[in-house]
């Protein structure tokens, strides 16, 4: 028909077969002269692929009426027109087409392939709507760097974590054990990649050692991804002194004694030796390595017992305070004989040494926190100076309180019982010193006229209790 505006050919056919392009032609001019398209429309949906994977475009017709549907892409190439490609890319397979439908899928999704996808129906007027590809790319590598290899306990250590070239930026989460941690992500663009590197900042205690610090990726394109690096921490001695014999009851004068040092740290202990607090060891002690024996307590044996421990990283004690009993003591002391001080005050918060706590003591090592080792709550062992002069203390602090009372008491009774009296007593009082002076002319008149005069004086005395 002349006159009629005909609609070129599929845009950007690729290079297709040169017999094929004049039927293109003639199929659009024949589309073109017939009208068509009334009530259609187009629906399509963005797609969101991870590099790699497999994406599916779908162009779909609402009332559809045998109008020609392709697919372009974002070069505005034909992809599909109808169901044949004229595109050379092998990646894009027919899924399906029907009178409603183009699917169309892309293997092997690249950055590149990222864009807007036309569908376009050929009606009278045309339709033509687009669909968006988004490529995910998750992180290439995901590593931890520690400042220190090994670290000792109290120190500050900087970890780095480190998630290369993801789309879009990754978020990184830092765990140790189960316990999440914060730390601090700097964002570097490369292209259209993103490297993202958290750090963190960590103070490292003995209860750390061997404990995971896990780094986790929170990205849309991969799920659980971490990688972990384990703790190593040294530490000092942990000393605790347990009572082999007797292993309860009363140590009595007679009998042997022997305690038992252990001590472990990282590294292990090396040096481990027993002394006496304040005092020479008596020569009848027998020191054996860890073991300390005394075949036969006396009185001079009473003081405190002290087993010291050292490493590369210091050194620390715990302590055994002995009080020897008479034979014919039956009465077991109030608190027994183990203190265990340890080697920090940060140690407090570690749960290492486990126990009843008592009031601290000076050591030269460190700031002690006395505590009952694990021993003498399980062996319940025997004699303790601290026990004596604990009860003592206890008897005395009574006796004490007992004597306050009475003297509060006293004073509350005395204070009433004058109160009492000064209010019987208060009031005004006559005398008689004037008594008959009432009619006297003047002063000396009246003198002289007193009741009994100056001979009676004696009589005129008053006396005030």
């Amino acid at each position: 028909m002349a006159g009629r505006a005909q609609p070129s050919g599929p845009a950007g056919s690729g290079g297709g077969a040169p017999g094929l392009l004049p039927l293109l032609l003639l199929l659009l001019s024949a589309a073109a002269i017939i009208p068509r398209g009334h009530g259609q429309n187009l629906v399509t949906e963005d797609v969101t692929v991870v590099e790699g994977d497999v994406a599916t475009i779908s162009c779909r017709v609402k009332n559809s009426d045998d109008s020609v549907i392709q697919l372009l892409n974002p070069n505005r190439q034909t992809i599909y027109f109808r169901d044949f490609r004229p595109l050379k890319d092998s990646r894009f397979q027919l899924v399906n087409f029907s009178n409603s439908e183009l699917r169309v899928s892309l293997t092997n999704v690249s950055i590149s392939d990222e864009g807007r996808y036309f569908c376009q129906l050929y009606t009278d007027p045309p339709q033509e709507i687009y669909t968006t590809i988004t490529v995910l790319v998750p992180p290439r590598n995901l590593v931890i760097d520690i400042e220190k290899e090994t670290a000792v306990e109290g120190e500050e250590i900087e970890l780095n974590c480190t998630a290369m070239a993801s789309r879009p930026a990754t978020t990184i989460r830092w765990f140790k054990g189960n316990k999440e941690l914060t730390g601090k992500s700097e964002v570097e663009r490369w292209s259209d990649m993103y490297t993202v590197t958290s750090q963190l900042l960590l103070k490292v205690g003995r209860e750390d050692d061997g404990v995971p610090v896990i780094c986790l990726v929170d990205h849309p394109a991969v799920k659980d991804l971490q990688t972990q690096r384990y703790l190593e921490v040294m530490y000092k001695p942990q000393v605790r002194v347990s009572q082999n014999y007797p292993l309860q009851g009363l140590t009595r004068e007679g009998e042997p004694l022997e305690l038992t040092c252990t001590a472990f740290g990282k590294p292990q202990p090396t040096d481990m030796r027993w002394l006496r607090v304040d005092d020479e060891m008596p020569q009848h002690v027998v020191v054996s390595g860890s073991n300390l024996l005394i075949s036969n307590l006396n009185k001079t044996d009473n003081g405190t017992y002290r087993c010291e421990a050292s490493n590369a990283v210091g050194k620390s004690h715990a302590d055994y305070m002995l009080f020897v009993y008479d034979t014919t003591a039956t009465t077991e002391p109030a608190v027994h004989g183990f203190t265990q001080l340890p080697n920090s005050a940060e140690e407090l918060d570690y749960g290492d040494l486990s126990g009843t706590s008592v009031p601290p003591t000076a050591s030269s090592e460190a700031l002690p926190t006395v505590q009952l080792s694990n021993a003498s709550l399980a062996f319940r062992p025997s004699d303790s100076r601290a026990g004596e002069d604990g009860a003592i203390r206890s008897v005395d602090h009574a006796v004490v309180g007992g004597v306050v009372a009475v003297v509060v008491f006293a004073m509350l009774c005395l204070l009433i019982i004058l109160g009492r009296y000064f209010a019987r007593h208060k009031g005004t009082y006559f005398t008689h010193e004037a008594k008959g002076a009432d009619d006297a002319a003047d002063a000396d008149t009246a003198i002289i006229n007193a009741e009994g005069g100056q001979n009676n004086s004696e009589e005129k005395k008053e006396y005030f209790i």
